[in-house]
């Protein structure tokens, strides 16, 4: 029996070779999504020098204004950006408005100790991560957990400390490591974004988080006007353009937390039939075929991607379509209404609005249809598009099918999840098929859960965790992240992990195709883990059409 609780990274039972020679289930010729490393991504941010950061975030060819001149539409409707007069008669509004309040904490009792104080209240100290955001001038921008306005003094020091780092040694502060937390500083642009955590994160992680923070302000603005706002006015408020974007970054760091999509770089699919999903992807394609400047169909449900179609040479990264999952996720009032929305996909094209017609598919179906074009005014042909498709998926029972699936996921965790796949010492596992960055569990991870837990268990984010006999999601998780830390460090990767407890075994390994991380029974055998392991492969080979999108549908 294997009793210790030291990784061992090299001792792999598994045929390698014999894996290698396969790229693993899942593979197909043609992705609909950008196959990507994150990690790889994450790791060079944080180790890029000040002037390699600045050009990542340079304007780059637009790839909107690309597919405009394809289908012979006009520039301008590249995206909406405010004019120089609007953002300047905005700062004099915003600038007088931050003058009164100034005015008026100098009067009060909110500034001095007050503020001293208030960063010592259980409302700050007792959390386990925050996320701070701020312009380079020091301007407070959002904060996870309290007032930004009280946090104004703290955001002026964590703007000094980047700029001294700066100006002393030219370079750019990445994180700083105490005892019991981390910092971890990400300089993008006019922005500055801050990690402090307390939890097992790694820097790489937190930096992607923080990425993802930055991108999601990127989705509602663009990177164009944000830049173009702090190149007018350097001590711009952006709170004002950002109201009612904080839920979505509120919401984004809870799935960050929770969802292994965004450890792994990867997208989740519902599993379906074969034939179910054949039969929507051709309704979107016969509907949606004549109508030119789409650029993508996208069918979504319970943060699952059910089909994409989209234009020929476009795909979608991954981090894309977690900022449409989150969207979704957040916006209560796609359930009630076509809503007609830019949404900016930073990774494919940071400077300009896609206009989105989003809605669900029917009122007893939890399916989201997100229909993405370069043309600002097409609302109702595609609101058209929306229903055609509707119908025939009502006709083609498609959508039973999408609810079976969504019904059958609800109830795996509440029996065995892998009862019917015949491994009973697996109790979980992540499996990503990495040519088409798309990723299958065994437990269907639930955000409704976590935000319970979160509830019941952490407080509100209160690091007073209250010991539970199973293991839930984010548990599940915070296993899981060293792993990937380690599997996808640049200096030192491993190719296999191997670690056994009294509480558990997990197996982290990652081939030319793929990455499987399993959770075992405790104190197995190392011949049975091979075993299983050659079986799990075995069953999501057989099961792959179903639990993948093994082709790359376009109009």
């Amino acid at each position: 029996m294997a009793s210790t609780s030291k990784d061992s990274v090299s001792s792999n039972p598994i045929n390698q070779e014999a894996i290698d020679d396969d790229m693993g289930p899942g593979t197909c010729p043609e992705s609909i999504l950008n196959p990507t490393d994150s990690f790889e991504e994450f790791e060079s941010e944080i180790n890029a020098d000040p002037e390699e950061r600045h050009s990542n975030l340079t304007t780059k060819s637009s790839t909107i204004s690309e597919i405009q001149s394809e289908i012979g539409e006009s520039s301008k409707d590249i995206k909406t950006v405010k004019s120089s007069d609007d953002l300047k008669s905005k700062d004099e509004g915003m600038s007088s408005s931050a003058s009164s309040s100034n005015i008026t904490e100098q009067n009060g009792e909110d500034v001095g100790t007050d503020k001293d104080e208030y960063l010592q209240s259980p409302e700050l100290v007792n959390k386990e991560k925050h996320v701070f955001i701020l312009s380079s001038a020091g301007k407070p921008i959002y904060s996870r957990y309290g007032n930004e306005d009280k946090l104004a003094g703290l955001c002026g020091v964590i703007q000094a400390l980047v700029s001294v780092v700066e100006d002393q040694n030219q370079d750019i502060l990445r994180y700083i490591n105490t005892k019991d937390c981390k910092a971890v500083f990400l300089v993008k642009g006019p922005l500055i974004l801050v990690a402090v955590s307390k939890s097992n994160e790694s820097e790489t992680q937190l930096v992607m988080q923080l990425t993802y923070a930055f991108n999601q302000i990127v989705s509602v603005l663009t990177l164009t006007q944000l830049n173009r706002i702090f190149e007018q006015r350097r001590n711009y408020d952006l709170r004002r353009l950002l109201a009612g974007a904080e839920r979505l970054i509120d919401n984004l760091l809870i799935f960050m937390e929770k969802d292994p999509a965004f450890l792994l770089g990867a997208v989740r699919c519902l599993p379906l039939p074969e034939k179910a999903r054949e039969n929507i992807t051709s309704a979107i394609i016969s509907t949606c075929n004549k109508i030119r400047d789409l650029v993508f169909a996208i069918l979504i449900a319970g943060n699952q991607l059910i089909t994409l179609v989209r234009m020929k040479k476009y795909t979608l990264h991954p981090s894309d379509i977690h900022l449409l999952f989150n969207l979704v996720r957040s916006s209560e009032s796609f359930k009630t209404a076509e809503s007609w929305t830019p949404i900016c996909l930073p990774k494919f094209d940071a400077t300009g609005f896609l206009h989105g017609h989003v809605s669900y598919i029917s009122e007893d179906c939890q399916a989201c249809l997100l229909l993405l074009t370069v043309q600002r005014d097409a609302f109702y042909p595609l609101s058209q598009a929306k229903h055609t498709i509707a119908e025939k998926l009502e006709k083609l029972k498609c959508i039973g099918a999408i609810n079976d699936a969504l019904n059958r996921n609800k109830d795996l965790p509440t029996t065995n999840p892998l009862k019917h796949i015949g491994i009973p010492i697996i109790r979980h596992f992540m499996y990503k098929c990495k040519s088409t960055a798309q990723l299958f569990t065994s437990d269907p991870i639930s955000l409704d859960r976590l935000q319970d837990y979160r509830i019941m268990h952490r407080e509100g984010g209160d690091i007073s965790v209250k010991k539970i006999e199973k293991l839930s999601d984010i548990d599940y998780v915070k296993n899981y992240r060293k792993f990937c830390n380690q599997i996808h460090c640049l200096t030192v990767p491993a190719k296999f992990i191997f670690r056994s407890n009294s509480e558990d075994t997990i197996l982290a390994w990652i081939t030319n195709g793929f990455e499987l991380y399993v959770t075992f029974d405790s104190l197995v055998e190392k011949e049975q883990t091979k075993r299983a392991v050659d079986h799990l492969l075995q069953w999501i080979k057989r099961e792959e059409n179903r639990i993948f999108i093994m082709n790359a549908p376009t109009f």
